[in-house]
């Protein structure tokens, strides 16, 4: 008598996996982009005194953690436990979600080092309230066995899964049909097990090379239709640009060496990246000014009363300074998309691999086509004509001394291309930038650095897990070598 004829006893595994996609953490401006010296928070003021001012701030360090450990994780264990139920009907499902676990969790090990993985998001199913943290470098390995096994298993006979934001139906793209779809899902597991291949290339060559050739050989992405990424509307925002576009929005600036790297070379892109305002706290309500000639970035390591000392100071503007922000018509934009792993970061990383001696052709022609691939996304964003940038444009770009393929300077170019492809990504720039060591940037000097090299290699547990999960931190804690900004991950060797 006392049931609910109306309430909700099953749900389907494949809710579950469009919100746990939906709820992906990529990185924030505030955190890895501002590390990268992309972006930068200007204001010291306690709870924004973070990154900019190599301070080791919970507010930023724990973003991706509670996102994707409250969120993704949870709802994709949930999700898997219940689609093997039906494990023939959902073997498609099953393979989609595994694969987006693997980025997940390799985005985790990437940021902090140690993480809980074999239990992460056991406690519904489990009772596991306390899960322990795992070795990054035993994480990656299960990472490989999962991307492969999973990749082999999708089935172009299978079932379509129409609840796949990446690659299933929307209003936005075609209809695709379950063949094509797995071979999508395919493409994004290989050219995922590419990027982790390419991890492995100072700290293990061998064993980056035979991955990375195993992925390109199995069928990396091959176009921009490939590209995995969420779109976003006014009722589902992009949550990577609420920060800066609705608190404060005076705070928030391009950092020195990118806008210099973008006006050094006369970037097409910079027009969907900068923009200039009158009034800093409106900017995201008002059209950028976007000319080359008017865009400073704002300089690495200063706040808003030391500002006035730099030798080269702008002044103020409005409640604000008069320093470059983002765009907020198109890559800050509340509806831009976000792109996790792409033709263009596929691209550049096989020019590397080619360029090493890893896999057959042409550096120089994966260089080339990643530069253009990343150049032909803006036409995914707002506010951007169906051409963001004219084949003449690139090849007028590709030409320049400063960025035309070079043997001699491949891995800086490579890199720094790879640098500027994610600037929406921070998670992707951050991993790439300790990898590769490019671009070549001047160590942040705030409040005496870091030490070490300069810059915070990973970022700290978030403090709640010290008393929360007290055991299992301390062990990862004392495993990593210290719960500080400049421990290394696993891969990220000196």
């Amino acid at each position: 008598m006392n049931k609910n004829p109306y309430g909700v006893t099953k749900i389907s595994p494949a809710l579950l996996f469009a919100n746990a996609v939906r709820t992906t953490h990529t990185g924030s401006w505030e955190g890895e982009q501002t590390i990268v010296q992309q972006f930068l928070n200007a204001y010291d003021l306690g709870a924004t005194s973070g990154f900019n001012f190599n301070l080791d701030n919970n507010n930023f360090n724990n973003l991706k953690w509670n996102a994707n450990y409250e969120n993704t994780i949870k709802l994709l264990v949930q999700a898997i436990a219940l689609a093997k139920e039906e494990p023939q009907a959902n073997v498609n499902l099953m393979s989609m979600m595994r694969i987006w676990k693997a980025h997940v969790f390799m985005t985790l090990v990437d940021t902090y080092g140690d993480v809980p993985y074999y239990a992460a998001g056991g406690a519904y199913i489990e009772q596991n309230f306390f899960p322990v943290y795992d070795d990054d470098e035993e994480i990656y390995e299960d990472l490989y066995r999962e991307l492969t096994a999973a990749s082999i298993a999708l089935d172009p006979a299978g079932s379509y899964v129409p609840e796949d934001l990446l690659y299933g139906f929307s209003s936005a793209t075609p209809a695709v049909t379950a063949d094509v779809q797995a071979g999508k899902w395919k493409k994004l597991a290989n050219s995922l097990l590419l990027r982790l291949g390419m991890r492995y290339s100072k700290i293990n060559p061998g064993k980056g090379k035979d991955i990375v050739a195993e992925a390109v050989n199995t069928g990396v992405m091959e176009t921009n239709a490939d590209n995995a990424y969420l779109r976003f509307t006014t009722v589902y925002p992009n949550q990577l640009n609420q920060g800066p576009r609705t608190i404060n929005p005076r705070y928030y600036y391009l950092a020195e060496p990118f806008v210099d790297q973008l006006k050094a070379t006369d970037d097409p892109r910079a027009k969907y990246i900068w923009g200039k305002y009158s009034e800093p706290n409106d900017a995201p309500n008002a059209i950028p000014d976007v000319s080359p000639a008017n865009q400073v970035g704002f300089p690495v390591g200063y706040n808003q009363n030391t500002i006035t000392e730099h030798p080269d100071y702008q002044g103020t503007a409005g409640q604000g300074f008069n320093y470059s922000q983002l765009n907020f018509s198109v890559v800050g934009s509340a509806i831009a998309p976000i792109l996790f792993v792409t033709n263009a970061q596929t691209k550049l990383l096989m020019a590397e691999a080619a360029h090493l001696g890893w896999i057959d052709g042409s550096a120089q022609q994966y260089y080339d086509e990643g530069v253009r691939a990343s150049m032909d996304e803006w036409s995914l964003y707002p506010n951007t004509p169906d051409v963001a940038i004219t084949p003449e444009e690139q090849d007028d770009y590709l030409s320049l001394p400063e960025v035309a393929f070079n043997t001699n300077d491949a891995l800086e170019l490579i890199n720094t291309q790879y640098w500027i492809a994610n600037v929406a990504n921070g998670a992707e720039a951050f991993a790439n930038f300790r990898r590769s060591g490019f671009p070549t940037l001047t160590p942040n000097a705030a409040n005496g650095g870091l030490g070490g090299d300069g810059f915070a290699r990973r970022m700290a547990y978030p403090d709640d897990e010290s008393s929360e999960n007290e055991t299992s931190y301390q062990d990862a804690a004392l495993a990593i070598g210290g719960d500080n900004l400049t421990t290394r991950v696993f891969w990220d060797n000196p």
